[in-house]
């Protein structure tokens, strides 16, 4: 009797747009732009929507842009948990060639990553990743994306598969 035995190898990569930025004082430098209310009100229900799919990264790459730091250490606490976070200077505003340059960079240790930037690069990102035809990833929107491969190196675009694509109005209550 034969058995067959096909091992895949899987990496994942959630694409988190921060949350709504505050735009209140229209003088001050985009990096510096915190969060608004709506903003901070969608991070416990995206965090729930986390929780419920059992979702927890291994590392966080973030954008150092202060509304994505706000938004990792929002969502880190809402899901209780504590990770590895890194915020990589080339993720702001990156387009989507630099975000697949740090994804290739990232240790093969880890097998579930969270990506937190900005738009127009993350939505750009994902639709040459996947099959996906996403028109805009609205603030605090996650796709998750799964790759077919043993190291991140191997990361390539239109090899990956999206496995879900969620955002806050999608859970107004």
């Amino acid at each position: 009797m034969t058995v067959l035995c096909y091992n895949f190898f899987m990496k994942t990569i959630y694409l988190i747009r921060h949350a709504k930025s505050d735009w209140s004082e229209p003088l001050l430098d985009d990096k510096e732009r915190g969060l608004n209310k709506k903003g901070k009100k969608s991070i416990p229900i995206m965090a729930k929507a986390l929780k419920e799919k059992k979702i927890k990264p291994d590392i966080i790459i973030s954008s150092p842009a202060k509304r994505t730091k706000l938004t990792v250490t929002g969502l880190l606490k809402e899901l209780r948990f504590k990770t590895q976070i890194t915020y990589a200077d080339e993720l702001y505003l990156a387009d989507p060639n630099t975000i697949l340059s740090a994804v290739k960079e990232i240790n093969d240790k880890y097998d579930f990553v969270f990506i937190i930037g900005h738009n127009p690069g993350l939505t750009e990102f994902a639709n040459l990743m996947s099959d996906a035809d996403i028109e805009n990833i609205p603030t605090l929107g996650i796709v998750a994306l799964k790759c077919k491969i043993k190291k991140w190196k191997e990361c390539r675009y239109h090899k990956a598969s999206m496995e879900f694509f969620i955002y806050p109005k999608m859970f107004k209550e």
